[in-house]
């Protein structure tokens, strides 16, 4: 099924955007695991919309364990849970039926389903999925704490403006704590934020790039060839809706180096074999290294807007022009940052438990 993902831990996210309710179901969780419900629904939270840069959907987001719980601890069983949508205007979609967003994929779902997709806030394709997979992601990142794996994501940049980099040696997790807006500097968050409102004021939207790191991780997870660390999280990666691309180290930069500037220098550090600098990003043929694990994604701006566009009717054959009504973000890299680091959560645990 297209929307399952895993081997060892699988998860399926059923629902759409203005169905009853969205979930997930996880098959299985380790036994014994007590999952601090408060940290998954602070998680959660990050994701939410409902204020000037993001779209005023305001859902409740809490999750409903329908099972795989025993007084709060995960029991062999199916771990499956729903989240209930309320704030819908499904009439918002009404025309798009047979006038498609660019960019979007009213059409292609349309021709896929042979007319039968459910148009509805995106329906199955909406960023309102990425609500079940934060849930999974948060309960797979509380297991891979255990470990003593933690994840940390921030946005790298929006548009034009740029924040600083992670060190590729030492990526230093802490800094993101508490932060709303997650961002290492300060000062280019701000002008993110300033970016974003003008683009809202000007009826557009704007992408950008989210930088994720994964610290703790030992050497030798992952597999040669075609289950490599990197194949199994840019599948997880591309499962979000607006990725666009992945790089892991230094990434398409390599292409401009020498073998001599790229390779990273290996020594002892005690009993450990560290590198000196990341370009690899912690995987070398497919396997962990040992290094923290330095990855980017790119966002591409939403398709929603409303300025006008140009489209086609499919009833009657011709081009057509789009205004879109609704409630939609002018820019969803913000929200997408726990989202990507739940799919890194969901992607790990599963090489892990694999290998």
């Amino acid at each position: 099924m297209s929307n399952s993902l895993g081997k060892k831990i699988k998860i399926q996210i059923f629902g759409q955007s203005h169905s009853e309710a969205i979930g997930v179901v996880i098959d299985t969780p380790p036994a014994g695991i007590r999952l601090d419900m408060d940290k998954i629904c602070a998680f959660l939270k990050r994701r939410k919309g409902g204020n000037a840069i993001s779209t005023p959907r305001s859902e409740s987001d809490m999750p409903k364990i329908i099972s795989g719980l025993a007084d709060g601890v995960t029991c062999m069983a199916p771990l499956c849970a729903i989240f209930e949508n309320n704030d819908t205007r499904s009439k918002d979609y009404s025309s798009l039926k047979i006038t498609p967003r660019p960019s979007h994929a009213d059409y292609t779902a349309f021709i896929k389903s042979a007319g039968f997709n459910d148009i509805r806030g995106g329906g199955a394709f909406s960023g309102r999925l990425t609500l079940p997979l934060c849930f999974a992601g948060a309960v797979c990142m509380q297991i891979l704490e255990s470990y003593g794996i933690r994840i940390g994501a921030h946005i790298c940049s929006i548009g034009n403006v740029k924040d600083t980099r992670f060190d590729p040696v030492s990526p230093e997790l802490d800094l993101l704590d508490g932060k709303s807006f997650p961002v290492l500097n300060a000062e280019a968050g701000e002008k993110m934020t300033e970016l974003i409102l003008n683009v809202k004021e000007e009826l557009d939207s704007v992408g950008g790039i989210i930088e994720c790191a994964v610290t703790g991780v030992p050497v030798g997870i992952g597999e040669p060839m075609f289950d490599g660390l990197e194949n199994v999280i840019a599948r997880a990666m591309f499962g979000i809706p607006a990725i666009k691309g992945i790089e892991f180290g230094s990434g398409f930069e390599c292409a401009t180096m020498r073998g001599s500037e790229h390779n990273d220098a290996m020594c002892y550090e005690g009993d450990r074999v560290v590198t000196k600098t990341n370009n690899a990003g912690g995987i070398v043929g497919g396997i962990s290294n040992g290094m923290p694990i330095i990855f980017r994604v790119a966002v591409k701006p939403t398709p929603s807007i409303a300025r006008e566009q140009q489209t086609v009717d499919l009833v009657n054959k011709t081009d057509a022009r789009l205004s879109i009504t609704g409630r939609h973000d002018p820019c969803i890299v913000p929200r997408a940052v726990p989202v990507v680091e739940a799919a890194a959560a969901i992607a790990l645990l599963d090489a892990i438990l694999s290998d």
